[in-house]
């Protein structure tokens, strides 16, 4: 589990529940109708903006902001491709068939190298795959920023509602507190949903989206090297140039 995560929800909206109740009660933040508008009207227009099924996948995917995502990490992948360049070198590249690989999509890859496919065949076939997930990770950003943009919306239509039943009961002063509470807690609510909840959701769905392209990258230049029977250090050169210039400094001083 990525332990950031939950950290900062947590922390979020704790240090705004401990802000209200050192200025007062609790209870007067709460309001059924504010919790409607907001909550209601996020999931309408969510509904309304994509497909049923869109959008239950997309929530099933928020599951990947609380995890920390699985395989290895580029400098780790490059290290484990250029080992297997040099058994392909040596023993050609069947002997890869009995070399234990854990990253799924390199294993795919070298199968594929070791059945015999041809090189172009291998690249179409992973560099589709890698299409496909930047495809799925991009409908469920999509999803998450569009209900960040909206919860505020959410919140400002609230305020107006609350602001006309106030403006209809200015005769009857106690009605204005209520009206009032609608329409501050509404725009509330909007704002904390959509800064504390969708926007970093989606911000991190992006990185860890990100990270895995970037391995998914190395993985098919380094299939293509190993098929082509390139020089393990052509192959290293060509993948430390992915690498953040920290991460190639750690790799070549574990080398040396």
């Amino acid at each position: 589990m990525d332990i950031g995560t939950v950290i900062g929800i947590v922390l979020g909206f704790g240090l705004i529940v401990g802000s209200i109740l050192i200025g007062g009660s609790i209870t007067a933040f709460v309001d059924a109708p504010s919790f409607l508008i907001v909550f209601g009207g996020v999931a309408a227009t969510t509904l309304i903006a994509e497909k049923l099924p869109n959008v239950l996948n997309g929530i099933k995917v928020v599951k990947n902001a609380f995890k920390v995502p699985a395989g290895d990490s580029v400098a780790t992948i490059e290290t484990i491709i250029v080992k297997l360049s040099n058994i392909a070198r040596r023993e050609g590249v069947l002997a890869l068939e009995n070399q234990q690989i854990d990253d799924i999509f390199l294993a795919k890859g070298v199968r594929m190298a070791v059945d015999g496919l041809p090189q172009e065949e291998i690249r179409e076939t992973l560099t589709a795959e890698l299409v496909a997930m930047k495809r799925r990770h991009t409908r469920g950003q999509k999803l998450f920023k569009f209900m960040g943009t909206m919860a505020p919306a959410m919140g400002m239509i609230g305020t107006l509602i609350g602001l006309v039943q106030m403006l209809q009961a200015l005769d009857d002063p106690s009605s204005i507190g209520p009206a009032m509470a609608v329409a501050l807690l509404t725009t509330m609510y909007g704002a904390v949903l959509a800064n504390i909840v969708f926007i970093p959701i989606a911000e991190k769905l992006d990185r860890y989206g990100s990270e895995e392209s970037a391995n998914m990258i190395v993985v098919i230049e380094g299939v293509d090297s190993i098929v082509k029977g390139h020089n393990a250090m052509i192959i290293k050169e060509k993948l430390q140039a992915r690498l953040p210039p920290d991460q190639r400094e750690t790799e070549e001083a574990a080398a040396a």
